[in-house]
């Protein structure tokens, strides 16, 4: 194995705010007990700056009547596609869902369809058995017809193998930690087959969000959101920082930089139990820091091997709360 090099590198200005934001949510227009202006009196209340709204196979975009200078509402669709068992039992065996989220204005201007308000896309449907790529492939191609940055959610959740969805083409993101599925059932926690993509060389992001639906079975609101370093808001500067993984993903704890330089990682953050840096490469490649004594760690560091492949960070504090970093990989300028 070949020893790995990775250059200097800052994840953001000190000077760049964070817009904490929500990607991943549902309103009355689907399966949701808010409506849209109620979802965003509740995030706002809650300290977010932006949030998507990402119905069931139904587009809404209520930005204009929404936005305003300080909260920014992103138009969105989760689109499906699912496996029945058969047409007696009609079980959901396997499911892709993605969320389109409309991308920034070229994105939509060079898109060979826009959506229309209140547009609805049918799932794609089959019974039996199905090639699950070509499905989840074919969901994914229509988003990003209609100008979209596309994530793949939940996959745990969706009783999905790696193989159902690590070729897919045109995906920006992978949903690690969703809060809704956590609270529910305990599916929502998934970043081992985000390292099996990193593994594979594949540059891709991952995020963490609510999913809610607010039918006051269980808390789900708030559980899981992105921190967006940006230094302004606005639609494009947000879709732009979301698709160059300027961001990072928590379910608590807060990042406030990270950085390698001189063969060293650094890393600090709010109050923390351990820090894991996370590797790709060799067996045994990777560290965790853990807190002595009761004190909280607030930053760390790391000693880059040379058999690194890509490196991220995991933050995870006393009530076993995570923040994600995106990867690093040693072949990124």
């Amino acid at each position: 194995m070949t020893m790995t090099e990775f250059s200097s590198w800052i994840s953001w200005p000190d000077s760049v705010h964070q817009h904490k934001g929500n990607l991943h949510s549902h309103t009355v227009n689907s399966d949701g007990h808010l409506t849209p202006r109620e979802a965003v009196q509740l995030y706002r209340t809650h300290g977010y700056s932006f949030l998507a709204f990402t119905d069931h196979e139904t587009f809404t975009d209520f930005s204009e009547d929404l936005s305003s200078d300080d909260f920014l509402v992103l138009g969105g669709i989760e689109s499906s596609a699912r496996l029945y068992d058969s047409i007696e039992h009609h079980h959901v065996c396997s499911t892709h869902h993605l969320n389109g989220i409309l991308g920034t204005q070229a994105m939509q201007d060079h898109a060979p369809l826009n959506f229309q308000t209140q547009e609805f896309l049918e799932p794609v449907i089959a019974e039996g058995s199905w090639n699950s790529l070509e499905a989840a492939q074919t969901v994914c191609d229509r988003l990003r017809d209609h100008g979209c940055m596309v994530t793949y959610n939940h996959p745990i959740w969706s009783r999905v193998r790696l193989q159902d969805f690590e070729s897919l083409q045109g995906i920006s993101a992978v949903e690690i930690y969703n809060y809704d599925t956590v609270m529910e059932c305990g599916c929502g926690y998934d970043t081992v087959h985000w390292d099996e993509m990193l593994r594979d060389g594949m540059h891709i992001n991952a995020f963490a969000s609510d999913d809610n639906h607010n039918n006051g079975k269980f808390e789900d609101s708030c559980g899981g959101w992105v921190s967006v370093c940006t230094d302004h808001l606005s639609h494009d500067a947000i879709i732009h920082a979301l698709l160059d993984g300027q961001y990072y993903s928590s379910s608590g704890p807060v990042i406030n930089q990270w950085s390698i330089k001189d063969g060293i990682v650094y890393v600090s953050c709010g109050p923390c139990e351990r820090i894991s840096f996370i590797c790709g490469g060799p067996v045994g490649t990777g560290s965790s820091v853990t807190a002595l004594n009761h004190q909280p760690l607030c930053s760390t560091s790391y000693q880059l091997s040379g058999a690194e492949t890509y490196i991220r960070i995991e933050c995870t504090d006393s009530s076993g709360r995570t923040a994600w970093t995106n990867a690093r990989f040693c072949d990124e300028a």
